[in-house]
């Protein structure tokens, strides 16, 4: 029997066991995704909501707290949550409340978080993905389903690395308004996991709600795990491991979690209901804390804010400006544009990619073209910040003229990569121009490139010999020589037909 890691590897007690363990559990994994909203403002203040501003400098007597303050709702918190819950499919609830949700952190400056409890914004709904079966590799689709999504804020940040005697307390964050993305317990692997918290990121960013900046920590992952063996139905002890700042890391935790929640099932230890941590050096969970119950956060009905309505009219103004979807997007793109499902799930991929794609088609009629090129030249020169600010290397229309370019045969695909080049380092300046100042123009001279292919055959006698006795992928190197000599000028169909006359 094939035995494998000892159980205190993972934090369980140190008794080996078969490695084919792992075969007879399933996982059961619950996601709460936070995502920081993009409003000018806190949740229930009028500090500003900006990142990355020196520490304590956003904010007011109602950020901390000060006694006699009272709250007031971000009216755009309320339209961005409602977006996310129609881009989910979710029911919004038109009558809201906030309460108090109390527990004691430092960063947390009231002593309690406002959030949603008995009735949250957004209900039901759910979140389609494309994943690959871990051991088949077969891909299937399956729909994440959404318990709710609620409306809260964000508390401060603490800081343990800048000082060697004291935690530093960052205030900047504490108001910033959240939603709160809870799923059911409907995810069964870690690449599930993943795919779900991807398609939350791009919807977030399709809505301008969120830059889902992980590193930054604007989306955040807690995930839920417990195990059960196959068959079962009774859900297990669920264990939480918080704050992951990666998708990566979101699945490399998950897959962590349950080899050692099957280790603890095997040897006889006890698998309780805590709050763990994911330490990615490593690559192991930690406890930090048994987990709270709902009772532990005495939840009661803030006093001081009114409930909120949601009206039809107000409902449909935010159902308007709603843009359209990745997933509507993607149909578009191969039933309108004829492109291949691969090429359509890239370029929907960002927002700005895919409106950059339809900009240029709006100057030609060669999509696939357009497509290639945004998905080779243009993407190879993007960062995340340029995309994000739509700094694409050139205009779509002058993409558009560069592509006409080449249907016309006035240049060759590698000397548009020239002129591509050029543009880049050279804005303002069109297509055509920059291939004439540069004799990047083809040559479409029969006379001039048949002097050039029969000089190329003269000296290439033993090749020409070879190709003659049917050796006919030499043509490659012949054509090859021609477009030297010509120093890439020479229209490379025009001089493949040439040395194919001039074979036979």
């Amino acid at each position: 029997m094939v035995f494998e890691k000892t159980a205190s590897e993972a934090g369980a007690t140190g008794t080996r066991f078969p490695t084919d363990a792992y075969a007879h559990y399933e996982m059961v994994i619950g996601l709460e995704v936070h995502c920081q909203l993009l409003t000018a403002t806190k949740n229930f203040a009028a500090d500003s909501n900006q990142f990355g501003s020196e520490p304590n400098t956003n904010i007011s007597v109602i950020t901390l707290a000060h006694p006699g303050t009272l709250p007031k709702l971000n009216r755009k918190a309320v339209e961005y949550a409602v977006r996310m819950g129609l881009a989910c499919g979710c029911e919004i609830t038109r009558y809201n409340t906030f309460a108090r949700k109390n527990y004691f952190y430092p960063d947390l400056p009231k002593g309690y978080q406002l959030s949603q409890d008995k009735g949250p914004i957004c209900v039901g709904g759910g979140i389609p993905v494309k994943v690959k079966d871990p051991v088949t590799g077969e891909p299937y689709e399956t729909t994440i389903q959404i318990h709710h999504i609620h409306l809260e804020e964000d508390a401060g940040k603490s800081i343990h690395d800048a000082d060697d005697w004291a935690t530093c307390l960052d205030y900047n964050r504490a108001g910033t308004p959240l939603i709160e993305m809870v799923t059911d317990p409907c995810i069964r692997t870690a690449e599930e996991a993943g795919a779900y918290l991807t398609e939350v990121r791009r919807l977030v960013r399709y809505l301008d709600i969120c830059d889902g900046n992980m590193e930054e920590g604007s989306l955040r992952c807690d995930v839920n795990i417990s195990i059960r063996p196959k068959g079962a139905t009774a859900l297990g002890t669920k264990v939480e491991v918080k704050n992951l700042n990666s998708i990566r890391n979101v699945q490399r935790a998950v897959e962590t979690e349950f080899r050692r929640q099957v280790e603890l099932a095997e040897t006889g230890g006890r698998i309780i209901q805590e709050t763990r941590t994911f330490d990615a050096n490593a690559g192991r969970t930690y406890s930090m804390r048994e987990k709270e119950t709902m009772n532990d956060y005495r939840y009661f009905p803030d006093p001081d804010l009114c409930p909120v309505v949601i009206s039809d009219e107000w409902l449909e103004q935010i159902r308007a400006a709603m843009p359209t979807l990745p997933q509507v997007l993607y149909q578009k793109f191969v039933g309108q544009y004829g492109l291949p499902e691969y090429d359509a799930a890239l370029l929907t991929d960002a927002k700005e990619l895919a409106g950059y794609f339809e900009e240029v088609c709006r100057h030609t009629q060669n999509y696939k073209a357009v497509s290639n090129w945004i998905m080779g030249a243009v993407k190879a020169q993007l960062t995340e910040k340029t995309l994000r600010e739509r700094q694409f290397p050139v205009t779509a229309d002058a993409l558009a003229s560069l592509i006409q370019l080449i249907d016309e045969g006035t240049v060759s695909q590698t000397a548009a990569q020239r002129i591509f080049t050029l543009m880049t380092e050279q804005p303002g300046q069109s297509p055509a121009e920059l291939a004439q100042a540069h004799n990047l123009i083809q040559n479409r001279n029969t006379d001039a490139l048949q002097t050039l292919v029969e000089e190329v055959l003269a000296a290439w006698p033993d090749k020409v010999q070879q190709y003659k006795k049917g050796k006919k992928n030499l043509l490659g190197l012949f054509v090859g020589e021609v477009m030297k000599k010509s120093k890439g000028s020479a229209d490379p169909k025009l001089v493949n037909q040439l040395i194919i006359q001039s074979l036979a």
